[in-house]
């Protein structure tokens, strides 16, 4: 660990007790240190007078340069220590700007087809593929690139639901799976077009929205499929009622049919994540949003909302300040919501909504 410190260090700074003169381990560590070829500044503590700081002289022998005699205690000579620091720092060398990652975790039920189309991108086998459902045990990243965006794949275990969890690697693989959402900005929610949506997928949905995270909803094996998209896509939207923001794909992995379509998807929903709006504009829809539809109230007393603005990207955060949050009712947030998302769009993205009392931190 001295080793690893002093490799890292761009100075060093060599602490020794003035009380107890060199020591052989003063030595030793000298030796150690006149090996690195870094700034080394001697500092001799617990010089607390003026008879314990000239003693400090005799460090001169571990031919280290100059003793620092100081008190750390009373805070003798500290400052000159910090000085000495400041003018031995190196000069920091710019750094250079590393384009934004934006991270992209693929789920779904175990043998929807999530590696597949992880290898459908990226061309070569990154995943085991097996019909037993189950063969990707742990989460894996893979680093593509995507006319110039760099995106880092997260290609996940099969979530089960919470009381079917095995024990072991099995149970392992479904936390790291929900990890792997914590991490993405966005998520591909993989179906299998072949069977209903299932309460598990509802479940993964569920997990997506709590954790305010971007969607593109995947329904994989189209090929397999009978019906029509028109029919299948009635059928999505009254499954995830509370998402109709989330644009729904209709893709063949295993022949590639769609897969094109998939990545330009999740760029947009990424954008609009990144969207940022001015106070005055989202005021201005607010206002009128006031203006069409009756406050809510209890009793003699109405909900008051004074103004809002956009807090945060990624995900879209706004902050309505009110009079009083407990005038507030569900659906008229849900309102304000459809109002926002009909003027500036954020398809594909959860918003989150703060609501505070006016003088609230």
């Amino acid at each position: 660990q001295v080793e690893t410190a002093i490799n890292e260090a761009d100075i060093i700074i060599f602490l020794v007790d003035v009380r107890y003169g060199v020591t052989p381990s003063d030595q030793e560590i000298a030796d150690m240190l006149r090996q690195a070829s870094k700034p080394i500044i001697l500092v001799a503590n617990k010089a607390d007078n003026a008879k314990l700081e000239t003693e400090a002289v005799e460090f001169y022998e571990l031919g280290l340069g100059e003793p620092l005699a100081i008190s750390a205690y009373h805070g003798r000579g500290t400052t000159e220590l910090l000085d000495r620091i400041v003018s031995s720092l190196p000069t920091p060398t710019p750094v250079e700007t590393q384009p934004e990652i934006m991270k992209v975790a693929i789920v779904g039920r175990q043998n929807v087809g999530k590696s597949t189309l992880l290898n459908a991108h990226l061309g070569e086998e990154r995943a085991i593929v097996d019909d037993i459902p189950g063969t990707t045990r742990d989460a894996i990243d893979t680093l593509l690139d995507f006319n110039g965006q760099s995106v880092l794949l997260i290609d996940t275990a099969g979530i089960r639901r919470r009381g079917r969890l095995g024990v072991g690697v099995e149970r392992y693989s479904v936390i790291r799976a929900l990890r792997a959402i914590e991490r993405a900005d966005l998520v591909l929610l993989v179906f299998d077009a072949t069977e209903l949506v299932t309460a598990q997928d509802m479940h993964i949905a569920g997990y997506i929205q709590q954790a305010a995270k971007g969607i593109v909803v995947i329904v994989n094996k189209w090929d397999l499929a009978e019906g029509n998209k028109i029919e299948y896509n009635r059928y999505i939207r009254s499954q995830l009622k509370f998402m109709p923001y989330a644009p729904v794909l209709y893709v063949s992995a295993k022949f590639g049919q769609g897969v094109s379509e998939i990545m330009p998807q999740v760029c947009q929903v990424y954008q609009e994540r990144l969207k940022r709006l001015s106070t005055t504009m989202v005021n201005s829809v607010v206002q009128q949003a006031v203006a069409a539809h009756t406050l809510p109230r209890i009793g003699s007393k109405q909900l008051k909302i004074l103004y809002a603005t956009q807090a945060e990207v990624n995900p879209p955060t706004f902050v309505f300040f009110v009079n009083d949050t407990k005038l507030l009712h569900f659906s008229y947030q849900r309102y304000l919501e459809n109002k926002l998302r009909q003027s500036f769009g954020f398809a594909g993205t959860p918003l989150r909504l703060v609501f505070k009392t006016r003088g609230e931190s």
